[in-house]
């Protein structure tokens, strides 16, 4: 069986917990073979691989966004009719009557001038009849071009040549997932696709959070990543996600309800055995923990202003940040800054370290993240019978308190509001004067793991998936 594993801004350039997630998969599954087609920025912030590449993995095939500029040849380009409708289908029609294989062949047949495309005369009549359609008072120039911004970078990554497989498997919606249902279309096999986090949500609130997309030309990005995603939904033949909210989230997106199976992630809780903490072996100082890249979603400055009000009131506390800081030097130098600012002591920034060597120190870990799917560092470190103080985003929740009915064991930490240093100070304070609490909160994480979230469970139930799709007869007609 090979299966080609379509990863956006992740495995194998960018640690973190997708990244981790496919590495597993890949790793484990040696009767499988598989070629990874990353889709990645630039060269030079994406230069080499930071996962150690197992041996069934036989290829590695990587577009880079970064490789082309829009800089138009000057070459005049004329659209035969049938062209400029698929092209028109495309940028305005209703998402069900795109004619992907016209799109396609476009693409390919002009991949070598796709900005002369972009600016041909067919591009702008549509984008014209559009702009009156809307009855629009945007600048024309600024709506065409908006469009000419959204669909470049598509038209481009369509353009390329596709890996032959048995199964294309996106690890999420957008560009990776309409990758992976024109090469499900044109070879005629099996489409997967898991979703960590929800495509669609995330980058709408990047959009809304963006400076480079201007207020009111926001929705048209919004809704291109919707018809990226639908179409996903509509051409994969099982579509995974880790918890029920996901899973609701994705109906709501018009994902066919009977497509999706819920599979939650999993760890070995075996191998966090070395860091579970003995009574004797309690920390003076406390020590805090936290696994995550230094990156704006994490919200680490959110974290380090807690950190500063307990430390006021418990200057012995430490606190260790094991993850990349690399990803975006910027906002890594923000929170150097930040906590100079502060002028808070007892911060260390570890970068990439194996975290096992770490995680017997710490007696509480920290998350407060502003958007997560099912995080792998609060399965870790429950696994390695740690509490946690984490946001109410994702499954944190559902992780920390149980969501399932049978699920006895009680809570493994506790839930804060987003952005509120506040409440996740006192959450903290609370753990460090309560350690029967905390020791019995780690105690019930443990349990959790060991209950409900195994490596095993998640490995058996992909390995099965795979299984079905190898057998599965599938039409050319899907999208």
């Amino acid at each position: 069986m090979r299966v080609c594993l379509i990863c956006e801004g992740s495995y194998p350039y960018v640690p973190g917990g997708v990244s981790s997630w496919v590495q597993t998969l890949c790793s484990q599954f040696q009767d499988v073979e598989f070629v990874v087609w990353a889709i990645a920025t630039t060269r030079e912030e994406m230069p080499e691989y930071v996962c150690r590449i197992p041996e069934n993995v036989k290829e590695i095939r990587t577009l880079y966004l970064g490789d082309t500029t829009f800089k138009k040849s000057g070459l005049k380009i004329q659209l035969t009719r049938e062209e400029k409708e698929t092209l028109k289908g495309l940028l305005i029609g209703s998402v069900d009557a795109i004619n992907w294989t016209g799109v396609l062949e476009l693409a390919k047949r002009h991949r070598q001038h796709l900005c002369d495309l972009l600016m041909s005369e067919s591009f702008f009549d549509i984008c014209r009849d559009e702009y009156r359609r809307q009855k629009s008072r945007k600048v024309f120039l600024h709506f065409l071009w908006n469009f000419r911004g959204i669909y470049f970078p598509l038209m481009y990554t369509l353009s390329q040549e596709i890996p032959k497989a048995d199964i294309y498997h996106a690890i999420s919606a957008g560009y990776a997932g309409i990758l992976g249902s024109c090469a499900s279309y044109i070879e005629g096999v099996p489409l997967l696709l898991s979703e960590h986090g929800i495509y669609t949500r995330e980058r709408e609130e990047d959009i809304i959070r963006s400076q480079w997309v201007v207020g009111e030309f926001k929705e048209p990005w919004i809704e291109f990543f919707k018809k990226l995603s639908f179409t996903a939904y509509h051409q994969a033949s099982v579509v995974t996600t880790l918890f029920e909210t996901n899973r609701l989230l994705q109906i709501e997106l018009k994902c066919p309800p009977e497509k999706i199976a819920v599979i939650p992630n999993g760890v070995n809780a075996a191998d966090f055995e070395s860091c579970r903490k003995k009574d004797a072996q309690k920390n003076v100082p406390f020590v805090l923990g936290a696994v995550l890249r230094v990156v704006p979603i994490k919200d680490v400055k959110t974290m380090l202003l807690a950190f500063d009000i307990v430390k006021r009131k418990m200057p012995e506390v430490r606190l260790k940040i094991m993850g990349n800081c690399e990803e975006d030097p910027i906002y890594y130098q923000e929170c150097r800054d930040f906590l100079e600012e502060l002028g808070t002591e007892g911060v260390e920034f570890l970068g990439l370290v194996n975290i096992k060597e770490h995680l017997q120190e710490v007696d509480l870990l920290l998350l407060s993240s502003i958007s997560e799917g099912q995080p792998l560092a609060i399965l870790e470190g429950l696994a390695a019978e740690i509490p946690f103080v984490a946001t109410n985003v994702g499954d944190c929740r559902g992780l920390l308190e149980g969501e399932r009915k049978d699920d006895h064991f009680g809570p493994a930490g506790l839930i804060v509001p987003v952005m509120n240093s506040e409440a996740m100070a006192a959450a903290i304070l609370r753990l460090i004067r309560n350690p029967e609490l905390a020791r019995s909160m780690g105690q019930a994480g443990r349990k959790r793991v060991e209950a409900y979230y195994s490596r095993k469970g998640m490995l058996d139930a992909f390995h099965d998936v795979y299984e079905h799709l190898k057998e599965e007869s599938h039409g050319r007609n899907r999208i």
